[in-house]
């Protein structure tokens, strides 16, 4: 029997279509029509990926990405279970979503994955960055070639050098501001400075003296002012390094000498006295009448404030510049016969010291060391006679500037280093030379330039105060995430933001000291050991 004679005329037209098209499909489970299937499948997600990616460009208002192009190598077929693997790289790697990169790290940051990341990493230790062995180019990390290849972008060695030396100024100052009062009436006791490494000694404490006074009546107005206004404060140390596995490490044995920035109001006022003076020749050092003069640019001179705070004896302390001389020869005695390097670092007035104790101790003996300055935040020191001499002299100098900080321009003409050098190199440079010889502030800076920016921190404010800037745990959380000029800040920095934190919460974001804030109620309700360090997020 027919089976179109038993459906009614109306309906038979419909049942035709319907077996038309169970005619047409295959049986997914059928394994001769399987690839089949699986290809047009394949075919149709590719049209579709290739679909939401044109229209993700379209969103994003640029220039639609080039067709990929999927290479049939990259499929094959597993003989296990007849399964497709694909090989290769994804396919949305062709998709530039550089511009929705800041919004999306921004939201992982906010995420409660990476908060409770952040929590973990409270309760461990401080993280160093390693400490790599530096061997026979220690002199190119020390300066010898004038960091030429090291500075942009940055040598992780030479990151961590950097960083070192920095901590080392932290601890003059953490070791005054512990006790900074003086006594005018009897020698100053020995004092203890907490190195941040165990492998140096700390052999030397040194003394600034300031060559004016308050009036009688400061004292009379404002009695409390205490310490504030003595002309003799500790400013420093002298340290070498006395463990063989870091002198192996680093390929010499090392003499640093440290010295901390402007805390009293003497200081202060020295600082104000901005008049270049004459540097005075000291016939007890073995220096070269060549060196101490530049003919083209006339006598060697240093701000007079700067000269003060060197060359003035204390009470019952001898002057800077005789108490480093004295050490750095009786260290050099000592450790006769070894490779030894003098490694001077300070910050802000520091950094201006570190220059004139570069100077001096370069020619203080028949034989010295290589001398390199790593200066964070210095002033200007000296004229272009006085860079000049220091060149001759072949000491190194690395000046870490921050771009946003107005003392690394004073004292001098208000400008950059990089705009100095343009007008010198142009029509008016000579005009310029010749202003250096007559102008009473015709200042430049010495030695090489690491120049990093708060504006590329992510933590600090775009528009972050004057202090700030200047701040010496900025520079090394700045140092710590620098790469390169043109790269962003380093997503592995390891160095803490707790400091940063504590001294200038005002500065960073609000969206890390409301994480930092939530982090540190969350860890007291759970009785977790709180690390002195909040490693930086990542």
């Amino acid at each position: 029997m027919q089976i179109g004679y038993t459906l009614p005329a109306h309906n038979l037209n419909l049942f035709q279509a319907r077996r038309a098209s169970f005619q047409c499909q295959t049986s997914p489970l059928n394994p001769l029509t399987r690839t089949h299937s699986t290809s047009i499948k394949r075919e149709t997600s590719t049209e579709l990926t290739r679909l939401h990616i044109a229209n993700l460009e379209k969103l994003l208002q640029k220039p639609a990405a080039p067709a990929i192009e999927l290479d049939p190598q990259q499929f094959q077929k597993d003989s296990n279970n007849g399964s497709i693997e694909i090989k290769g790289k994804g396919m949305l790697e062709g998709l530039n979503l550089a511009k929705l990169w800041p919004q999306m790290k921004a939201a992982e940051e906010m995420s409660p994955r990476h908060l409770n990341r952040l929590q973990r990493l409270l309760s461990k230790t401080a993280e160093h960055s390693p400490r790599n062995h530096l061997g026979s180019k220690w002199k190119e990390y020390h300066g010898s070639k004038d960091w030429q290849g090291l500075l942009d972008p940055l040598d992780e060695n030479l990151r961590r050098e950097v960083v070192r030396c920095g901590e080392y100024v932290q601890a003059a100052y953490q070791s005054f501001h512990s006790n900074p009062a003086m006594s005018a009436e009897e020698p100053p006791l020995p004092r203890h400075v907490a190195l941040p490494d165990r492998t140096y000694k700390v052999t030397k404490s040194l003394y600034a003296t300031s060559s004016v006074g308050l009036p009688k009546w400061v004292d009379d107005v404002a009695p409390d002012l205490g310490w504030m206004t003595q002309r003799s404060s500790w400013i420093g140390y002298v340290a070498v390094c006395d463990d063989k596995r870091e002198i192996q490490r680093m390929g010499r044995r090392d003499i640093i000498i440290a010295l901390r920035g402007t805390a009293t109001c003497l200081e202060w006022a020295e600082n104000m006295r901005a008049q270049l003076d004459q540097i005075p020749n000291d016939d007890s050092n073995n220096n070269n009448n060549d060196n101490n003069n530049d003919s083209s640019h006339g006598e060697a001179k240093a701000e007079c404030g700067f000269l003060s705070l060197y060359k003035t004896c204390g009470a019952h302390v001898p002057s800077l510049a005789e108490s480093v001389v004295e050490e750095v020869r009786r260290l050099m005695e000592v450790y006769k016969g070894e490779s030894l390097s003098i490694t001077v670092t300070g910050h802000s007035l520091g950094a201006a010291l570190a220059l004139l104790v570069a100077d001096e101790i370069s020619t203080c003996a028949s034989d010295v060391p290589p001398v390199a300055v790593f200066s964070f935040g210095g002033p200007r020191v000296g004229n272009k006679a006085f860079a000049n001499r220091m060149n001759a002299k072949n000491v190194k100098v690395l000046r870490i500037v921050n771009s946003q900080d107005v003392i690394t321009r004073v004292p001098g003409m208000f400008v950059s280093e990089e705009l100095d050098q343009k007008l010198r190199n142009s029509r008016i440079g000579g005009v310029l030379d010749m202003l250096d010889k007559n102008m009473p502030l015709a200042y430049s800076h010495v030695g090489a330039e690491l120049r990093v920016d708060t504006k590329m921190s992510p933590f600090l404010k775009p528009n972050a105060d004057v202090a700030c800037c200047h701040d010496l745990e900025a520079y090394l959380h700045l140092v710590d995430g620098y790469m390169a000029s043109n790269c962003p800040f380093r997503a592995n920095a390891k160095r803490s933001l707790v400091r940063l934190l504590q001294d200038q919460r005002s500065n960073v974001k609000k969206l890390y000291t409301s994480k930092a804030k939530a982090l540190t109620l969350n860890l007291d309700r759970e009785r977790l050991p709180i690390s002195t360090c909040l490693p930086s997020p990542s």
